[in-house]
């Protein structure tokens, strides 16, 4: 017979005492930050297109990317490059059968974390003249 008390139980009760661990929300970033830079490189895209095109529409491109919605946009994106990038490194790591035991995971996801932001801030550090 039909279980009547199925409605009363919860679906899924594992996701009510499930705490999310650091390799899982990097490898969540890790596919974020991978369809995040499509976005990016597309508006490199476009603002190299404008420049090929006229002086005026070169202008509009040059004047959004450049404002502050803009360099929120691009210094993001350079974070998702560099995380992506060290995830990437951390994922060839654990090809090889190296550091997979919990405390090494811990401390590549940490440095993944860490150096994409320090890298982050070289790089625009640089790119101003700093």
């Amino acid at each position: 017979m039909a279980d009547v008390n199925r409605g009363n139980r919860p679906l899924s009760p594992h996701l009510s005492i499930y705490r999310p661990q650091l390799t899982s929300i990097t490898s969540i970033l890790t596919r974020i930050t991978g369809n995040a830079l499509l976005l990016g490189a597309l508006l490199v895209v476009w603002w190299l297109l404008a420049a090929a095109t006229s002086a005026e529409y070169f202008a509009l491109a040059d004047s959004i990317l450049t404002c502050w919605v803009g360099d929120l946009i691009l210094t993001g994106s350079v974070w998702a490059l560099w995380y992506h990038t060290l995830a990437g490194i951390r994922h060839l790591i654990w090809e090889e059968a190296v550091g997979l035991d919990i405390p090494t995971a811990t401390k590549l996801g940490w440095a993944v974390v860490i150096g994409s932001v320090i890298l982050t801030i070289a790089t625009v550090l640089i790119m101003q003249g700093l």
